[in-house]
Formats: C-alpha cells, structure tokens, sequence
C-alpha cells in the first residue's frame, strides 16, 4: 500500500504511518486519556467511554481507514513520534484531490503531551508534505471556536478565516470555525515557519493519488 512508506522528519519529530505495532501504542495512550473531559474538541465523541472503549475506537477508526483508502477519497492518518514516543496522529483528508488540490488537517495529541508546544511544529510538518510533497493549493482546517489551542496555532500559522457553522455537538449547537491557507500564504511564511523538513515515500504516494498523471494531463 503506498502511505505505508511515507514519513516526514522535522529535527526530533516525526510523522510516520500506522503500521500495527504504531496503531497498538497509538490506542494505549488515547486510552489514557486525549483531552481534558469538561471539554469535547470532536464532533464526533469518541473519546467518551472507559479506556478500553477509547482504545477499541482507535483500533476501529484507524482499520476503517486502511480499507477505505482510494484515489478518490483518502484519510491519511500519521503517527506524530518524537524520539520514538508516540504523542498522537496528524491527518490529512481530502476527496478527489488530483483535482482540486485542497486538502484537510485535523489532529490529537495524548493529554499529557498537550501545552509542550508540539502543535505548531507538527501542523508544519504535514503542511510540508501537502504543499512541498503533493502540490497542493488550498489546506483547510476547523475547530470548535472554544478550542483554543487548535484555533492559536491556525491563526498563528496564518491561515484565513473561512467562515463557520452550527454543528450538533453532544446533544447541543456549536460553533465551529473554518479557516484555509492559499499556496500563497505558504510560500510566504516567515523564517520561523521554516523547519528543515525530510520527506520519505512520496513518489509512490503520488503515483498512486495519479497526482502526475493529472499534470500530464493539463500540460
């Protein structure tokens, strides 16, 4: 399968595909625990239940997505890794994207990895990966406008504010804030957003999404 090569090195960090021996260390730590339980940053609460639960939800969730991985729509789902730990997962989602070029983030971090500033750094990482790996011109992103941490780190990275919806959360209406950043705004990015980045396993990614097919194709 052609994400299981690719991995993205970013100094001591790490985006690395979810192999089985990944997944199993991934759902212990949800299990311990993804964000503080007052809260809900999901639409979906998955994160709800007993460690076991959690952790079957992980396993569930990350095999769905395996078998479900095609040209036409793709969640690629990484192992955020620093210095062999496993602190969480970056995604990218996108659907018929050799055509339209936009994909979307979203991501989780264990609780007690949360506030020690791996956000920002693994947010830049896949944005590599998506603009620099897989020519993309739009990344789109959303949190609930009470996540802070998640809306800090958007605003931070200068995307845009794209509008934002009503969505049923828990029983109850939320606000969820939309925001989207252009090449444009990518390649304009200041020093500080400007990691070393080392790309793994993108050709055969690409060959598989028909990314240079579809270049050929317009040329």
């Amino acid at each position: 399968m052609a994400p299981a090569g690719v991995r993205v090195q970013c100094g001591d960090l790490e985006l690395r595909y979810l192999d089985d021996e990944l997944l199993t260390r991934l759902a212990a730590l949800g299990g311990e625990g993804i964000h503080d339980p007052a809260t809900m940053p999901f639409t979906r609460s998955w994160t709800r239940g007993t460690p076991e639960e959690v952790r079957r939800s992980i396993l569930q969730h990350q095999w769905g997505l395996r078998g479900s991985f095609s040209r036409e729509k793709w969640s690629l789902e990484l192992a955020v890794l620093r210095d062999g730990e496993v602190l969480g997962i970056q995604g990218l989602y996108a659907q018929d994207f050799a055509v339209t070029r936009e994909a979307e983030t979203g991501s989780w971090l264990g609780l007690r990895h949360h506030g020690r500033g791996v956000g920002t750094r693994m947010r830049l990482a896949i944005l590599h990966l998506l603009f620099e790996g897989l020519d993309a011109e739009r990344a789109t992103t959303s949190a609930f406008a009470d996540n802070g941490p998640s809306n800090g780190v958007t605003r931070r990275l200068g995307y845009e504010a794209n509008g934002e919806s009503l969505v049923a959360r828990e029983g109850a209406p939320a606000r969820s804030l939309r925001y989207v950043m252009h090449r444009a705004a990518w390649a304009g990015r200041g020093p500080e957003q400007r990691p070393d980045v080392v790309l793994h396993g993108v050709p055969a990614l690409r060959t598989f999404l028909g990314l240079d097919e579809a270049e050929g194709s317009s040329r």
